[in-house]
């Protein structure tokens, strides 16, 4: 999404913005690809012909999430899975450097991580469905399909 809306002037990237959402949250991948035409015909309306083509090039990435599980959808959907649990140890690094020894900050900003762990990681939805993504189960619109021969 943000490779789009980068395409495209400051003004227009909220309407873009809530298009785009509109996409990303369709319920399937055949719905996504009916609102993903209706967006690339209104980038061409309005002359923003590259913000259509960086989603044409972009747009397999864009819908991945569809071939897993339904309930993992929300950890995929993320834009920075890595940054979130980070969130809260940013508003404290102009604390830690202060400290006059690489050490302490050290200290400091693991032991912040520790606690942000405990309290505000979070969890995968449907662990379970983990073993089946791995051994290579696979899924249309979130939803496990037969084949070759094999049994859902």
């Amino acid at each position: 999404m943000l490779n789009v809306l980068e395409q495209l002037p400051q003004h227009q990237q909220v309407a873009a913005k809530a298009k785009l959402r509109e996409i990303v949250y369709a319920p399937t991948r055949v719905e996504a690809e009916h609102k993903r035409k209706e967006f690339e015909a209104w980038c061409r309306q309005h002359g923003y012909g590259k913000a259509a083509e960086t989603l044409g090039r972009d747009w397999e990435r864009m819908v991945t999430f569809y071939r897993y599980p339904r309930e993992h959808w929300v950890h995929l959907r993320t834009t920075n899975v890595v940054e979130s649990p980070f969130a809260a140890l940013r508003l404290r690094t102009d604390a830690a450097k202060r400290f006059k020894r690489v050490e302490r900050a050290t200290a400091v900003i693991w032991k912040m991580l520790m606690v942000a762990e405990k309290k505000k990681f979070r969890r995968l939805n449907a662990p379970e469905l983990l073993a089946r993504v791995y051994a290579g189960a696979r899924y249309e619109d979130g939803i496990e399909v037969a084949w070759e021969g094999t049994a859902a």
